[in-house]
């Protein structure tokens, strides 16, 4: 399976953007879709994930109301909708999946599959 994000941009602070994550190959067998980001000079940090096959969602606390998490249809495997943006959210955002049901979409580990990211800058 490989995995690639896209939709990044240029947007203003307290704008909306969103990315979605399209996959070649076969992903039925994945149970969890991710998003993580990596800002400059920091760590790939957690973002969201959803678990495919219950719905429920999980966010980082810095996202949390802001952003939305959804599984899509057969072409993408998620999109991530940003809604009033931050400077401090300007990242290159990656899309990840795999796992398992039972597996905590916060964790890296957990997950089998990353795409290429796509930035996301927002200014002030």
């Amino acid at each position: 399976v490989q995995l690639q994000a896209f939709g990044g941009g240029l947007v203003q602070a307290g704008g909306s953007l969103r990315v979605s994550c399209a996959a070649s190959g076969s992903a039925s067998g994945t149970y969890i879709v991710g998003w993580f980001r990596q800002g400059p000079g920091k760590e790939r940090e957690f973002v969201a994930g959803i678990n495919r096959r219950s719905g429920r969602t999980s966010y980082a606390d810095s996202v949390k109301g802001r952003f939305f998490i959804s599984r899509d249809g057969p072409k993408y495997l998620g999109s991530l909708q940003m809604t009033s943006l931050k400077p401090e959210d300007t990242a290159v955002y990656y899309c990840a999946a795999g796992g398992s049901f039972y597996s905590n979409p916060s964790s890296k580990a957990e997950y089998d599959y990353w795409g290429q990211g796509t930035l996301v800058t927002v200014s002030s």
